[in-house]
């Protein structure tokens, strides 16, 4: 049996949702028709855009805060038009960006134990795309860094810190972008665009560095994502409109490492990918089903693992960051389905009989913590995630206020003239009485 089956400790990887009253009812989801998750989680939130009227919002809800969720529930509405894609910031669990069909992108600080009233002023308004913004990114290591990706088929990367866009792709994209993808270390750029084309991206540069024309040939929307080992893990239409997903070596895209066809399925495929497993989770939008493979250096390289179905279809989906499993039951994955009108967690799993920590399933994973700050990034240096380890569970560290220094305004403002200035007159203040001689005398006749 050993030529016939491929071992693998992730082979039983088996998913389970739970049970009704840990997932979070009567949500409105929103019915854009905008091919991203619609849905963000970290370890303390989990944010799910929603319909709202007069504008774009969403919610953001505490972990625990499961059952039905009313529907006075505060949101954040703050923008003008609806929400396309939201992103938790990886280095502060309280801060998450978003991008609207208004063309803004906006940085919001969520309360510590969540949102008590309407959330309607963001920290930063990030102005500077013509078109809506379909795709917000952060940088994986370094601190308040942010692109922003939208349908003027521009791409724009952020100082959050100072609110200033500090690099514009313009030209090199002549169709929709379908999504942005960071290297490991943030060096590099991947991107899947309607003109059929993979590009792998210096942003600091202004340059591509390899492109791929009709990396899959057929119509409908592409993905593309960076693996850890450098290499670029993509996902398609055959010209035949089959689902296909195709693995690439991002410094020579001529030929792909391997292709397979999946299903004649219409719904685009979502990738989440999991660094320390090697492991991608394939969501189509539309699908009932999560599928999973194993990548690695043997042919064919992508290993079909198993399927995870359901009965109902999914509207998106959100993925919980490594630090945020629990590693006591040997949870190497979690998902946040969305449906019409709720969201439920589903769980994976790898069945082990020890209650001892498995070291094999948690290699160190990345932390909060940014390796860089953006002016370090931004003046070309690079820097791989700080490592921790999940032995004893993940547990956060206090998360600093998200602080954002504006240039100057009074600089470029006339000063006040100075007659128009009037002082300001202190009341003066009441004298004491006068005491006439007369009262005195009386005064020391009666002593």
């Amino acid at each position: 049996m050993s030529f016939i089956v491929r071992q693998s400790k992730f082979r039983h990887v088996f998913g389970q949702a739970v049970r009704n009253d840990q997932c979070y009812d009567d949500i409105r989801v929103s019915r854009v028709t905008w091919d991203s998750s619609f849905c963000a989680v970290n370890p303390k939130f989990v944010a799910i855009i929603i319909d709202a009227s007069g504008g774009g919002a969403f919610l953001v809800l505490p972990l625990n805060k499961t059952g039905r969720i009313d529907k006075v529930y505060p949101t954040v509405c703050g923008h003008t038009g609806p929400v396309l894609d939201i992103e938790w910031c990886p280095h502060n669990d309280q801060v998450i960006a978003s991008g609207s069909e208004d063309c803004t992108v906006m940085v919001w600080q969520i309360p510590e134990n969540g949102l008590e009233s309407p959330l309607s002023e963001p920290v930063v308004v990030l102005g500077g795309h013509s078109k809506r913004v379909g795709i917000v990114s952060w940088h994986p290591t370094a601190r308040n860094v942010l692109l922003s990706a939208g349908c003027d088929n521009q791409i724009i990367i952020w100082n959050v810190g100072s609110g200033e866009a500090m690099i514009h792709l313009e030209d090199m994209h002549p169709d929709v972008i379908f999504s942005v993808s960071w290297s490991r270390s943030g060096s590099l750029l991947c991107t899947a665009c309607k003109d059929k084309k993979v590009r792998v991206i210096d942003p600091r540069k202004n340059k591509i560095v390899a492109e791929k024309d009709k990396a899959h040939e057929g119509a409908r929307p592409m993905r593309a994502i960076f693996l850890a080992d450098g290499n670029i893990f993509t996902t398609g239409f055959s010209r035949m409109s089959e689902r296909q997903l195709a693995l690439w070596k991002s410094d020579n895209m001529d030929e792909p490492i391997c292709v397979q066809e999946m299903d004649s399925s219409n719904g685009v495929l979502l990738p989440f990918y999991d660094p320390d497993t090697n492991i991608v989770y394939l969501c189509g939008k539309g699908d009932s089903s999560i599928r999973y493979f194993e990548i690695t250096d043997e042919a064919p390289y992508v290993h079909y693992l198993n399927t995870f179905s359901t009965k109902e279809p999914q509207r998106g989906m959100g993925y919980m960051p490594k630090r945020g499993l629990d590693v006591n039951k040997c949870e190497i994955s979690r998902f946040y389905k969305l449906h019409e009108r709720k969201c439920e967690p589903i769980i994976m799993t790898v069945p082990r009989k020890s209650d001892l920590f498995q070291d094999d399933l948690y290699p160190d994973t990345a932390g909060p913590d940014p390796t860089l700050e953006a002016e370090e990034w931004f003046a070309g240096k690079n820097g791989s995630p700080i490592l921790i380890s999940l032995k004893h569970g993940y547990v956060s560290t206090k998360s600093r206020d998200l602080k954002v220094i504006k240039t100057n305004v009074l600089e470029s403002k006339p000063a006040p003239k100075a007659e128009s200035i009037t002082p300001v007159r202190k009341p003066a203040l009441p004298q004491p009485a006068a005491v006439s001689v007369f009262t005195l005398r009386l005064v020391f006749m009666l002593l």
